[in-house]
């Protein structure tokens, strides 16, 4: 199985489909946001520095997240391919993911780029939810997407969590910054001819079809 970065704006399905892979081939599923998280839960000087910055609404430095991105693929259940979630999120960040590559040997593996438009996932945000716990992504407006039990996470019984910044009013910013700052990743993956483009403007099964079918003829 090839490794696997996604790429795609704002509510666009990235999580539903990230874990979608996660389960079908049994990859682990990679977001930065939990490798911070789990970071601060450990006795180190590092997660006491991350704890820090997040408690004072500061970022993280992009060395600091390469640094624990380089620690977690090393990891075992890494070596059959993984799933990357939200890194790199610019040009630089992917150019020195590549030197971390370079020096443990690994292949890139391919970019699948979840293209939909905007007016489309501009409708989606203001229902969608998440497990804090698990990953899994719900949404309320959308009877494919909605839990069992409201609120409640199917998997692992947690309480959904819905995203502050998940409203229309501060989409337009979001969906900016991704053109301005994410987008030129296409480009610069396009370049090393990696990159697989798949229409997430239908319903998340439809998407899995499409990254299926690509992963099936890679890897055949």
């Amino acid at each position: 199985m090839k490794n696997i970065i996604l790429i795609a704006a704002p509510a666009a399905g990235k999580g539903t489909e990230a874990l979608k892979i996660k389960e079908e081939y049994n990859i682990p599923h990679i977001s930065t946001g939990d490798l911070l998280r789990n970071a601060t839960k450990e006795d180190t000087e590092l997660a006491k520095e991350i704890t820090e910055l997040i408690k004072n609404g500061k970022l993280v430095s992009d060395e600091i997240v390469l640094e624990l991105l380089k620690s977690r693929i090393l990891e075992q259940d890494c070596v059959n391919g993984y799933i990357l979630d939200g890194f790199p999120r610019n040009v630089e960040q992917a150019i020195a993911y590549d030197k971390i590559l370079d020096e443990l040997n690994k292949d890139i593996g391919i970019v699948i780029v979840l293209d939909i438009d905007k007016e489309i996932a501009k409708s989606r945000i203001s229902g969608r939810c998440s497990c804090p716990k698990c990953g899994k992504v719900y949404n309320v407006n959308r009877e494919e997407l909605k839990p069992k039990k409201d609120g409640i996470c199917d998997d692992c019984s947690t309480t959904l969590k819905f995203r502050d910044d998940d409203n229309p009013n501060v989409y337009d910013e979001r969906y900016n910054t991704y053109l301005e700052k994410t987008e030129p990743l296409i480009s610069y993956y396009d370049k090393k001819g990696i990159v697989y483009h798949v229409d997430s403007n239908e319903n998340p099964e439809k998407t899995h079809e499409q990254v299926v079918k690509i992963l099936g003829d890679i890897n055949d």
